[in-house]
């Protein structure tokens, strides 16, 4: 009976190896684990900083590209301008004019209506001061279009503080 003793009764140097054996199971799960978890945390910072990167870039793109400006917005004269020109010889001579202001402000299209009879007596008055041989060539349009367009703006800063108008277009010159 002794033997059967002996296989019940361990010493006390087999019994805390039975208990270390258990423990150093447990290591290498938790080795793993800590592992998985490192590999997981230096995954996401990847993961995130190329995104930020990527963000980063697109911003950069965008930046890099021109931006469009606001689409235009004409305002026609109506109706066209006729005036008798100075220092005709052999007869009157007439200018027939259609002219559009254009704009890419909706505000200064509205103050630009709200303006059109001011508008119309000054351009008159530019017009009539004209006569035939300064408006024969091309040179001579551009030349009363820079006046047109100057005397539109200096009324417009005169009542509302602004240009208010980009561009003045002849869309049809007339003489006779």
């Amino acid at each position: 009976m002794a033997t059967a003793a002996d296989k019940n009764s361990r010493s006390p140097a087999q019994k805390s190896a039975a208990p270390a054996a258990k423990g150093g199971s447990k290591l290498p799960l938790i080795i793993s684990a800590v592992a998985v978890l490192a590999a997981a945390g230096a995954g996401g910072g990847w993961y995130w900083s190329s995104s930020k990167a990527a963000a980063a870039e697109h911003a950069a793109a965008a930046a890099a590209k021109p931006k469009l400006p606001a689409p235009a917005q004409y305002l026609a004269l109506e109706p066209p301008f006729v005036v008798n020109l100075n220092g005709a010889t052999g007869g009157p001579q007439y200018l027939q004019v259609e002219i559009q202001l254009m704009t890419r402000d909706a505000v200064a299209l509205s103050d630009l209506e709200r303006h059109a009879p001011a508008i119309r007596a000054r351009l008159l008055m530019l017009l009539a001061q004209q006569d035939a041989q300064g408006i024969a060539d091309r040179a001579g349009k551009e030349k009363l279009q820079a006046q047109a367009l100057a005397e539109v703006r200096k009324l417009m800063r005169a009542e509302t503080g602004k240009p208010g108008v980009e561009d003045l277009l002849f869309t049809s010159f007339v003489t006779q």
